[in-house]
């Protein structure tokens, strides 16, 4: 069996078939199987949108070596009696835990937050009644907050090649589209990861598996510098290693952490708010044309350079997809997006958020805690703006010259939208450079400023790091771990699934 790498253009709406006349016509053979490698769209000529594909090719016909994928890791399997609790079922926390019970320890996994059936009747309820559900909303709950944010998984982290390939697997695996495995930008959908988690879920259990929904950890048990045990509402469990991965929204988890002594520093983080269009703006802008056959919706990413300390980027884009109130608590107003693996909605959004360094904004240094305190009251007071978790909102071009011109705002969010001098309700910086970068993005986008921008942003990446070894061990405790978007350290579904398979090897090969 011989094999052979080749690229080729096809048309958006190329069929199985279109491909494999290809491949044969090129190759010059007939019997022959090909797999998929890589795929991105190639949009730069409007005339010419087409699918840049890489396939493999094996054939009796042809010579060459096949592509030697790069395998994940063997997890070593031995029986160990040695107790692990990890706190947090977002991917940080599920793959930890999946990896160190495959490996034949005894994991306990605590959610405090409920199953994702009884997340979203909550979340439904939420969005149709405005009754906020502290155990059932978009930040807490079975798989995370990227649950219910659309499952994107691409990444910036390098060197994480291995873990990646090992989380895209048991997705496949656990029935997400195989695409995901060569799209260059491949998401999930809300709407699939909703029915993976639970497979997921159910194939951790059947390994022996432990979890725990509806189970806040309200202190940990520290002796000599270990921890030794894991107190919830309800019950203290005892552990030989404990790992955090709670999350960047976890306030009172972080409180508890610093009391307990771990160590945290200030961070930049990202902040701003979501900005909207119609779909069919972004289509024309980027495609020329409102759709196109086998093609979801049209994409941007865009940035700009204001000096260089600073820049405006956009975030988390969802095309085809929704507005949501992300909040994590009661009384605090905050956004996010999402969308379905269909990405069919009528609307387009972005995170469009600025870099800040909190120190040099509040003028003096701030202690971990009083960062978290000032980013607290900052979602609570857009929360008192609207008396409620309708989003203060405006038109880009309202934003962009400060002045409401009283323009209807209709979006995809859920809970309304009240006109809002949303520029009054950011630190001026932020609104400075925000702006700055509306200006630039309506430059590369036409149509750009047609759109509208609201809510408040704040959980691009979080305020506070925690100061832990290169094995995410947490300074000076010899059995406490912090990981993922909590930990400062990831964000994203890949990402911060990669931090938690890292640790989980790092235990495996110190135990």
């Amino acid at each position: 069996m011989g094999y052979k790498e080749l690229s080729v253009n096809l048309g958006t709406d190329y069929t199985e078939q279109e491909l494999c006349n290809f491949i044969s016509k090129k190759l010059s053979i007939k019997d022959f199987l090909y797999k998929i490698n890589k795929k991105s769209l190639d949009a730069r000529n409007r005339s010419n949108i087409h699918w840049q594909i890489t396939v493999e090719v094996s054939s009796k016909e042809l010579k060459g070596k096949p592509i030697e994928p790069e395998y994940p890791f063997d997890i070593p399997y031995k029986k160990r009696n040695e107790k692990v609790v990890v706190v947090g079922s977002g991917p940080a926390g599920f793959f930890s835990a999946f990896v160190l019970q495959k490996a034949g320890f005894n994991v306990t996994l605590l959610e405090r937050g409920a199953d994702v059936s009884k997340r979203e009747k909550g979340i439904r309820s939420f969005e149709k009644t405005g009754t906020f559900d502290p155990i059932s909303n978009y930040a807490f709950g079975e798989g995370g907050a990227g649950t219910f944010s659309d499952g994107k998984l691409t990444s910036r982290s390098k060197h994480i090649s291995k873990e990646r390939q090992f989380i895209i697997s048991q997705y496949i695996e656990a029935g997400a589209p195989e695409e995901i495995a060569y799209l260059t930008h491949a998401h999930i959908g809300s709407n699939n990861l909703k029915r993976i988690v639970k497979t997921l879920r159910a194939r951790f259990i059947n390994s022996g598996g432990k979890i725990l929904f509806e189970s806040f950890v309200k202190d940990i048990k520290i002796k000599d510098k270990k921890a030794v045990a894991v107190t919830t509402l309800t019950e203290e469990i005892d552990a030989n290693i404990v790992i955090m991965a709670t999350g960047l929204a976890s306030y009172e988890t972080y409180k508890m952490l610093i009391k307990k002594g771990v160590g945290f520093n200030i961070k930049n983080f990202a902040l701003g708010c979501r900005v909207e269009h119609e779909q069919q703006i972004i289509n024309l802008a980027q495609w020329g044309k409102k759709g196109i056959t086998g093609v979801k919706a049209a994409e941007y990413r865009l940035a700009a350079k204001l000096d260089k300390d600073n820049s405006v980027y956009t975030f988390c884009m969802c095309p085809g997809g929704t507005i949501i109130p992300s909040t994590a608590y009661e009384k605090a107003n905050i956004v996010n997006g999402m969308s379905m693996y269909e990405r069919n909605s009528d609307f387009a959004n972005a995170g469009c958020v600025t870099g800040i360094n909190l120190n040099k904004l509040i003028g003096k240094e701030l202690l971990a805690l009083e960062a978290l305190d000032w980013l607290k009251e900052l979602e609570q007071s857009f929360y008192k703006y609207s008396n409620g978790y309708a989003i203060p909102a405006c038109t880009i071009k309202d934003f962009m010259s400060k002045k409401i011109s009283g323009e209807k705002i209709i979006s995809s969010y859920p809970l309304g939208v009240i006109s809002a001098p949303l520029w009054e309700l950011l630190p001026a910086e932020v609104v400075k450079a925000i702006s700055l970068g509306l200006v630039d993005f309506s430059k590369k986008i036409r149509g750009f400023d047609k759109g509208n921008i609201m809510g408040l942003e704040t959980k691009t990446s979080s305020v506070i790091q925690v100061i832990r070894q290169e094995n995410a061990l947490c300074h000076g405790f010899e059995n406490l771990y912090m990981i993922g978007e909590g930990s400062g350290y990831s964000g994203g579904i890949i990402s911060s699934g990669a931090d938690g398979v890292r640790a989980a090897m790092w235990i495996i090969a110190g135990g």
